[in-house]
């Protein structure tokens, strides 16, 4: 089995357990651990993301993180570009993007200094399987070359996979952030 062979098979199983947990798993708790994990802060630029079919939603904590900070969500510029972010606020006018996406109609373009990342699967070093189009490690590689920027990847506990294929070019999270908890990777990053 090639590659690509593998990640498909792995989205195929992660898609499923999403599925699964999707519902089922309280949101509720998972936005308590979100915020838990960034802590409080003020004055900063964060990025979310518009839950899309059986994504976990982040918007409770994007709401309370949005009375002291700077709340953005991701737009696909195009294939094969890191993605630039607009800036959102509870309520504000929201448009059709790429992919199905909601983004805000107007808004500032920001930076985000930590970012909230939706993912298929995840395994035991915060290692993140996303969608395919690498938009989210080409942005990651930019931003952490400008400045240090948190990664936490926003998933249900079902989507733990083992034996996630990583490549040169993916880039690992912070922290994976479900609704039994924050994990971390076990070991160090490269």
């Amino acid at each position: 089995m090639d590659l690509t062979e593998q990640k498909a098979a792995l989205r195929k199983a992660a898609f499923a357990a999403r599925a699964e947990a999707f519902g089922i798993a309280s949101v509720a708790d998972a936005n308590a651990a979100l915020l838990q994990e960034i802590g409080p802060v003020k004055g900063r630029v964060i990025s979310a993301y518009m839950a899309m079919r059986t994504e976990l939603d982040p918007s409770t904590a994007m709401t309370e993180l949005a009375q002291s900070n700077r709340i953005c969500v991701p737009v696909i510029a195009g294939k094969g570009l890191p993605l630039t972010f607009r800036e959102w606020t509870p309520g504000c006018e929201m448009a059709d993007g790429p992919f199905g996406a909601r983004v805000p109609a107007t808004g500032d373009w920001l930076e985000p200094e930590i970012l909230i990342a939706p993912l298929v699967a995840f395994d035991a070093d915060c290692n993140r399987l996303g969608y395919g189009g690498g938009f989210y490690d080409r942005t990651l590689e930019r931003l952490r070359g400008l400045r240090p920027t948190r990664a936490i990847g926003f998933a249900y506990a079902a989507q733990r996979l083992d034996g996630l294929v990583v490549e040169p070019t993916d880039q690992r999270l912070d922290a994976v952030v479900t609704e039994t908890g924050i994990h971390r990777p076990l070991a160090a990053p490269a």
